[in-house]
C-alpha cells in the first residue's frame, strides 16, 4: 500500500511538473515575459541544474530589460560550473545593452576557454550560432580544430561559410569533407540542396556548385565525383546531363545499373519522357535480369502509348503481344498485362477483352500489392463501362486489404471520383474532404480540387444542375472521349454563362485542347479566365498553364515571362509558385528576382 502511495505521489509530481513546463512555454510564446519569468524561476528552483530552464529564465530577464539581474545570475552560474557557454551569455547580455566593448571581451574569453578546454567548443560554438554570432562561432570551431586536430567541425564551418555568404569556401570545404568522410555525404548533400532550392536567390550558388564539381571530375578520376555531379544535375532536373555522368560511372563500374534505373524514374516523374526513353533503352541493352527487362519494357510501352496517335495503335498492339509472348503470362509480367488491358479498354474500346486479361491475371499466384494493382485496373475498366457499383466493390476491397497504404488512398480517391461521376455529390464530398489530408501530395491536391469544385458549385446552385452536367463532362474525359467532352463543356458555357461553374469549365476545356495540341484554343480558354475571373481560385492555373504553352510549345518567351511573373508576385500560395519562379529566372537569365 505504501509503495502504491509513493507511486501516485511521484506520478502526480511528474504530471504537475510537465504542466508547469507547458505553462511557462505558453507564456513565453505569447510574449508575456513577466509570467513566463515567474514560471521558469519556479521550474529552475525545482531543478537547479537544468541549463534549459536557466537560459530561458535569463532570456525573460533580458526581454524585460532586467540586465543587472541577468548578469548576476549568469556570473553566479559561471562561477559555479566554469562552463565557457556562460561567458558567451555574459557577452550577449552586454551586447543587448549596446556595450560592444564588454561584449567582445567576454566573447574573446570564451574563445580562449576553448584553448584550455577544447571540449567547451560544443556549448560555446552552439551558443554563438543560436545568437547568430557567426564569425565568433566560426572562430570557435576553427580554434578547437587547431588545438585538437582529431576534432572535425568541417560540416559546421562549411554551413557557417554559407550563412556568411562565403559560398565558394563553403562548397570547397563541404565537397572535400564529403570525399574524405563519405558517411557524411548524404547529410552534406541535403544541406547543399537546401541552399540550391532555398527561398532566396540561388543562381550564383548553383553556378558555383556546378563549376566546382566539374573541376573535380576533371582533376580527379575517382567516380565519386561523377556520382556527385550526377546528383547535382538531378537536383536541377537536368536528367540528360545526369545520364552522361551515370554512363561514365557504368563504363568503369558495370556491376550495377541501379543508379541508372533510379535516374529513369526521376525523369519519368518529371515528365522528361525523351530522356527517360533514352535511359530505358540503355538499360535494355545492358541487362539480362528478367524483372528489370519486364519493368523497363513496361515503362517504354507506357511512354509510347501516352505519345501515340490512332495510326500508331496497330504497332503498339503487336509490340505488347510480342512482349507477352517472349516473357509469358506470369506474376513477373503483371505490369505488361495491365498495360495491355488498359490499352485495349481505353484506347481500342475493347473492354471485354481487357477484363478477360485482368481476370486471368487474378488467377495467378500474386502477392497483395500485385492483386491490388490488378483489381485497380479491373475497377477502372468497370468504371469506364459505367458499372459504378461493381467498380466501387473492387476499390473498397483494395482499401480494406491495404489499410493506410498509398495504394489504399489511391483507391479511396478513385472511389470518391466514381461517386462524383454518378452524381452522388454528398458522399463524394465527404470522401474528398478526408483525402485532403492524405500524406501523398498528389492525392491531397486532387482531392482538394474536387472538394472545392463540389462545395463551391453546391453553394452557388443548391439543385446542383450545372454540377451534374460538369461531372458528365469529366466522365467523358475519363472515358477518353475528348470531342464529346468538348461539346459537353461548350454546352455548359452556353447554358450557364456568368455563373460559378464558368471558370472551371474554361479550365477543363483548356486542358483538353492542350492534350489535342490545339494550343491556340487552349490559350483562348485560359485568357477568358484571366480577363473575367481574375479574383477566382483558378486564375493562378490559367496564368501558369498559359505561360507553359508560350514557353514550352510556342517558344514565345516574351509572352511567357509576364505570365510567370504574375504567378510569382500575385499568387505566392499557388502550388505552381516554385515552378513559375524557376522558369521565370531561367527566361530572364539574371540572378535576381
Amino acid at each position: 500500500m505504501k509503495n502504491i502511495f509513493i507511486y501516485i505521489v511521484l506520478l502526480w509530481s511528474t504530471l504537475s511538473f510537465a504542466q508547469n513546463d507547458q505553462l511557462a512555454q505558453y507564456y513565453y510564446d505569447k510574449g508575456d515575459f513577466e509570467k513566463a519569468k515567474i514560471s521558469y524561476e519556479e521550474l529552475l528552483n525545482g531543478s537547479p541544474s537544468n541549463t534549459q530552464y536557466f537560459l530561458r529564465t535569463v532570456d525573460c530577464y533580458q526581454q524585460l530589460q532586467k540586465f543587472d539581474i541577468a548578469e548576476k545570475a549568469i556570473q553566479d552560474r559561471y562561477n559555479k560550473y566554469k562552463q565557457g557557454v556562460f561567458l558567451v551569455e555574459l557577452g550577449y547580455n552586454f551586447q543587448l545593452q549596446k556595450n560592444d566593448a564588454k561584449a567582445k571581451s567576454y566573447y574573446e574569453q570564451a574563445i580562449e576557454k576553448i584553448k584550455t578546454n577544447p571540449n567547451d567548443v560544443y556549448g560555446i560554438g552552439n551558443s554563438f550560432e543560436k545568437k547568430v554570432l557567426l564569425e565568433y562561432a566560426l572562430k570557435a570551431y576553427q580554434t578547437a580544430m587547431q588545438i585538437q586536430p582529431n576534432y572535425n567541425f568541417n560540416f559546421q564551418i562549411g554551413m557557417l561559410y554559407g550563412q556568411l555568404g562565403k559560398t565558394d569556401q563553403m562548397i570547397d570545404l563541404l565537397l572535400t569533407e564529403s570525399y574524405q568522410n563519405p558517411q557524411n555525404a548524404n547529410l552534406i548533400q541535403s544541406q547543399l540542396a537546401r541552399f540550391m532550392n532555398g527561398e532566396t536567390d540561388n543562381t550564383a550558388f548553383k553556378d558555383a556548385m556546378r563549376k566546382a564539381l566539374i573541376l573535380r571530375t576533371q582533376k580527379d578520376q575517382d567516380v565519386f565525383w561523377n556520382h556527385y555531379l550526377s546528383w547535382f544535375y538531378v537536383q536541377q532536373k537536368e536528367f540528360g546531363k545526369a545520364f552522361i555522368q551515370e554512363k561514365a560511372i557504368y563504363k568503369r563500374e558495370p556491376e550495377s545499373l541501379m543508379s541508372i534505373v533510379n535516374l529513369s524514374q526521376f525523369a519519368m516523374n518529371e515528365d522528361d519522357t525523351d530522356t527517360a526513353e533514352e535511359i530505358l533503352n540503355f538499360i535494355l541493352q545492358n541487362t539480362k535480369d528478367l524483372d528489370l527487362l519486364v519493368q523497363t519494357n513496361s515503362y517504354l510501352m507506357q511512354i509510347k502509348i501516352d505519345k501515340a496517335q490512332e495510326k500508331d495503335y496497330p504497332n503498339i498492339t503487336a509490340e505488347l503481344q510480342q512482349l507477352l509472348t517472349t516473357y509469358e503470362i506470369t506474376p513477373f509480367t503483371l505490369s505488361l498485362q495491365i498495360i495491355q488491358a488498359h490499352f485495349l479498354a481505353f484506347n481500342l474500346k475493347k473492354t471485354e477483352e481487357a477484363k478477360a486479361i485482368i481476370k486471368k491475371a487474378l488467377e495467378l499466384n500474386l502477392n497483395d500489392y500485385q492483386e491490388a494493382d490488378a483489381k485497380m485496373e479491373l475497377a477502372d475498366i468497370l468504371l469506364l463501362e459505367e458499372k459504378y457499383n461493381q467498380a466501387l466493390i473492387y476499390y473498397s476491397q483494395i482499401q480494406l486489404n491495404l489499410k493506410n497504404d498509398v495504394m489504399a488512398h489511391e483507391a479511396s480517391l478513385k472511389a470518391a471520383k466514381t461517386s462524383y461521376y454518378k452524381g452522388d455529390f454528398e458522399w463524394a464530398l465527404k470522401q474528398f474532404k478526408e483525402l485532403k489530408a492524405a500524406s501523398t501530395q498528389l492525392i491531397a491536391n486532387d482531392a482538394l480540387e474536387y472538394f472545392l469544385l463540389i462545395n463551391d458549385n453546391t453553394v452557388a446552385d443548391s439543385t446542383q444542375t450545372a454540377l451534374k452536367q460538369f461531372a458528365k463532362g469529366d466522365f467523358l474525359i475519363y472515358q477518353n472521349k475528348k470531342q464529346e467532352a468538348i461539346n459537353q463543356f461548350l454546352s455548359i458555357l452556353k447554358t450557364y454563362k456568368g455563373q460559378e461553374i464558368e471558370a472551371v469549365t474554361l479550365l477543363r476545356l483548356g486542358k483538353i485542347y492542350e492534350s489535342l495540341k490545339d494550343f491556340n484554343s487552349a490559350l483562348s480558354q485560359y485568357q477568358q479566365i484571366i480577363d473575367n475571373h481574375n479574383t477566382g481560385i483558378y486564375i493562378d492555373e490559367a496564368l501558369f498553364f498559359s505561360a507553359e504553352i508560350y514557353n514550352d510549345e510556342l517558344h514565345d518567351i516574351e509572352k511567357a515571362k509576364p505570365l510567370y511573373e504574375k504567378v510569382i508576385f500575385n499568387h505566392q500560395d499557388s502550388i505552381y509558385f516554385v515552378d513559375a519562379r524557376k522558369k521565370y529566372r531561367e527566361l530572364r537569365g539574371d540572378k535576381n528576382l
